[in-house]
């Protein structure tokens, strides 16, 4: 197996259908992947698919999006690896916050430097995404992150 440190991170255009099929597998939203304002990325190594993730950038503020890994790849590192360079990404575009919203696992997120908050206590472009306002159950965790 290639190492974590080895992952490549690629916009996902043409591989729609893989991050639909993986998002939905895992029971996240991907109702809106086709018309999402969201960079989707698909997370690979050595050449072959482990996973896939995306942001929603707003100027200084972005939406954490559907990090997922393929049921047969985790265990190893790959999510840390998937959201390290999706937080990468977001830094290097201006993005000073990152939030998301989560319903299982707030304790991984948590781990990353991720602290709950109200969900009025979110900017208003990140309350007004789909995700936020129709995808996302209301029992969903809201979650920030300062980017160094």
């Amino acid at each position: 197996m290639a190492s974590v440190s080895s992952i490549r991170l690629d916009a996902a255009a043409g591989e729609l259908d893989y991050v639909e099929t993986l998002l939905e597998r895992n029971g996240l939203p991907a109702e809106d992947v086709g018309d999402s304002p969201a960079n989707f990325y698909v997370a690979t190594v050595g050449g072959e698919r482990i996973g896939v993730g995306g942001i929603e950038p707003y100027g200084r503020v972005g939406l954490l999006r559907s990090v997922v890994v393929d049921a047969r790849k985790r265990g190893v590192g790959y999510g840390s690896a998937i959201c390290d360079a999706l937080e990468t990404r977001a830094r290097k575009g201006g993005v000073k916050e990152l939030y998301l919203l989560t319903t299982t696992a707030s304790g991984f997120f948590s781990e990353r430097g991720y602290a709950a908050i109200e969900r009025t206590d979110a900017p208003e472009a990140i309350r007004n995404t789909t995700e936020f306002a129709d995808l996302c159950p209301a029992s969903a965790v809201c979650m920030r992150k300062t980017l160094n």
